[in-house]
């Protein structure tokens, strides 16, 4: 076997590969006007991934194809070599295929939840419509929006085909109990769990009250959850079945009955375990290509262990923005992707239009970490947008001054000036009781817990302006612009970067379901172009881009 080169042709395809320089390459067999040599046909050909793909020469020049036959004979130098041969390539191919048909879904692929309703009813519809799996951004609403948007979204989507996000909220307890409540009297069959520190009494209640035994004697689980995670062992707990302690207490209160209990000793906490990367919001600024296979193996070490009927399906999230993104994360092992940032742009979702432009105009660069209004007083931070915003200074300089002082009251007279003229825009008596007057109706133990303690009445006063500020971007809060708070991960700008000579540019021609299709269909034709380059085919980089263009209606 001899390395055969040919020379680089005009048309970019430059052919180096094993061949046998006694019986030469095999014999493609078909109709000559089907072979593209010109730039703009080979592309086309390989943009159908529908069809097969041939890679021939003839003449010493090398064409592209999707139609014809391979034959038994050998080519002589009359006739048309085939040089490679690859098959139709599906979008549904890529990712775990039990996925699709546990969640019912086109693709390995969901969007994630964006808080504050930002993973609107709108963007969960019109996913959903497409077959497509992902999560309302029920973190941070009132009870009362969280079961209108439950209500819409059942209406749209009979079918079930939608998620609902269930946060933990450590400062907010009640929260997190009254979405439980909420999602099992409208039996709600899918939760994206995020941000759990632990797993709560909470989850574990929605996860085994959704359990029981079919007329076959097998267990059915009725209650999905995909549980978002970054770290080790959070991943551990949610791949184990539920702590016996918890479930003794749910049963004691009646909220799980003692079959229930005992079933759950066979199945995991998590259908799907979304290793979350350096992400928007809450993140650990973690790389996918260092976590994702470090929870793989974990995933095969506790099924090993259990061995549960059906295995924990892990996917990956954070920096999902572009194909060659998707296809690495599909490479690396995940069952499937998620996307976060990239739908904060598009039409459908609940930020403002002024919030979707400054998205449309972020650089890979343009993030940064800020502490985060529901997990302040424990110095949690999220990732948010620093283009375009003071914010993230604003809210540091907050978190500085809770830690430097005990009270309100501590803080010297002219800082304190200044945190009223330039941050608050209003006395902080005035922002008390207009927290006051919010805790009241929302969860009056935060106010309970902030009396004699003046630490924790400073901790509520200035999570005033962190709750505020994301509001005020979702709503285009006019004359705020600069305390605009934007959760965005550096899959912001690289998704720019991409369709920055696309339709896609501008956010006014973002649509969920576009994002979601060229992401995927994207990642299944750089699989095709690198299963050519690995068998000695190589090409211009024009061949190897994938610009996106409005789908034919």
């Amino acid at each position: 076997m001899t390395i055969v080169s040919t020379a680089p042709p005009q048309n970019g395809l430059q052919f180096i590969g094993l061949t046998d320089a006694v019986h030469r390459a095999p014999v493609w067999q078909g109709s000559l006007d089907r072979l593209a040599f010109e730039p703009g046909e080979i592309k086309a050909k390989l943009l159908n991934l529908e069809q097969p793909c041939y890679i021939v020469r003839m003449n010493g020049q090398i064409g592209v194809t999707n139609d014809g036959l391979i034959g038994s004979e050998t080519a002589s130098s009359n006739q048309v070599e085939a040089l490679v041969l690859l098959p139709s390539f599906s979008v549904q191919q890529l990712g775990d295929p039990t996925f699709r048909a546990f969640h019912r879904v086109q693709y390995a692929y969901q969007a994630g939840a964006m808080a504050g309703g930002i993973a609107s009813v709108e963007l969960v519809t019109a996913l959903g419509k497409a077959g497509i799996l992902s999560s309302f951004g029920a973190g941070g609403l009132p009870l009362a929006r969280l079961e209108q948007a439950i209500v819409q979204i059942q209406q749209a989507l009979p079918n079930g085909l939608y998620a609902f996000n269930l946060i933990h909220s450590p400062m907010d307890t009640a929260i997190e109990q009254g979405a439980v409540e909420l999602y099992l009297k409208h039996q709600v069959r899918t939760v994206e769990a995020s941000a759990f520190l632990d797993l709560t009494d909470h989850i574990v209640r929605y996860r085994v009250a959704g359990l029981s035994l079919n007329s076959n004697h097998q267990i059915e689980v009725q209650n999905k959850v995909i549980a978002k995670v970054s770290r080790r062992e959070v991943a551990t707990k949610f791949m184990q079945p539920a702590p016996l302690k918890l479930l003794k207490e749910l049963v004691a209160q009646g909220l799980i009955t003692e079959q229930q209990a005992k079933l759950s000793e066979y199945v995991p906490m998590a259908d799907d375990l979304t290793v979350e990367a350096d992400s928007g919001g809450h993140t650990d600024n973690r790389p996918l290509s260092c976590l994702l296979p470090s929870l793989i193996v974990l995933r095969d070490e506790l099924q090993a262990k259990y061995g549960y009927t059906n295995s924990v399906r892990v996917g990956a999230a954070g920096g999902i923005g572009t194909p060659e993104a998707v296809l690495g994360a599909f490479m690396m092992g995940a069952a499937y992707v998620v996307t976060g940032s990239v739908n904060q742009a598009c039409i459908e979702s609940g930020a403002s239009f002024q919030t979707k432009q400054l998205l449309a105009q972020a650089e890979t660069t343009d993030v940064t970490m800020a502490p985060a209004a529901d997990m302040f007083e424990m110095g949690v931070k999220l990732q948010v947008l620093k283009r375009g915003t003071l914010f993230p200074l604003r809210a540091q300089k907050l978190y500085e001054l809770y830690r430097s002082y005990d009270s309100i009251e501590a803080i010297p007279i002219k800082e304190r000036e200044q945190l009223e003229k330039q941050i608050f825009r209003r006395t902080l008596d005035s922002v008390w009781q207009e927290t006051t007057a919010f805790f009241q109706q929302r969860d009056p133990e935060q106010l309970a817990r902030s009396i004699n303690h003046p630490k924790r009445k400073m901790a509520l006063i200035f999570r005033w302006y962190l709750g505020l500020s994301s509001r005020w971007s979702s709503i285009g809060e006019a004359g705020r612009e600069i305390d605009y708070q934007i959760w965005c991960g550096p899959a912001m700008g690289a998704f720019n970067e991409w369709v920055n000579h696309s339709y896609l540019k501008e956010p006014q021609h973002r649509r969920v379901c576009d994002v979601a299709n060229h992401l995927m269909r994207g990642a299944a034709f750089l699989y095709r172009i690198q299963n050519l380059r690995t068998q000695g085919l190589l090409m211009a980089p024009q061949y190897s881009q994938y610009i996106p263009t409005p789908s034919k209606k």
